[in-house]
């Protein structure tokens, strides 16, 4: 990715809790601040998505739900990009929440794509070799 150099100023407040952050996470600061940057950026651009922490990294989530973007769309394409279907599939969440999952795809398919892509490549045979305490579940 092409980066430019830009000054900015932030408050102290904000440098500070950006610092104890990175150090929690053994990051440096504007590997950090960049991650942020480009998080709220998304997130404004597609109300109705936030960012969660989990076992694969930070993951755009469909806000107030634990579900992922990737989860919606990838059962969307299973059933034929079919709103239809995919409100009935998903009858406990809003029109917008939906709409959230499908605008965030629509803005950001790579994205999408790679998490797709990352998910099937789980197997029974790889999540045994990987996980060996999750075996027994896999079977």
């Amino acid at each position: 990715m092409k980066t430019i150099q830009k000054s900015l100023r932030v408050p102290q407040e904000v440098a500070e809790g950006i610092e104890g952050l990175a150090d929690a996470a053994q990051r440096d600061f504007s590997s950090l601040t960049n991650e942020l940057l480009e998080e709220a950026l998304k997130m404004r651009r597609c109300p109705g998505i936030w960012f969660a922490e989990g076992p694969s990294g930070r993951r755009a989530r469909i806000a107030d739900t634990g579900l992922d973007v990737w989860e919606v769309i990838a059962a969307y394409k299973h059933m034929s990009s079919s709103w239809p279907r995919l409100r009935k599939a998903y009858d406990w969440l809003t029109q917008a929440q939906l709409r959230a999952a499908l605008g965030y795809y629509a803005a950001y398919p790579d994205e999408i794509e790679r998490a797709l892509t990352r998910n099937v490549s789980w197997t029974k045979e790889r999540l045994g070799k990987q996980h060996p305490s999750l075996r027994a579940m896999a079977e």
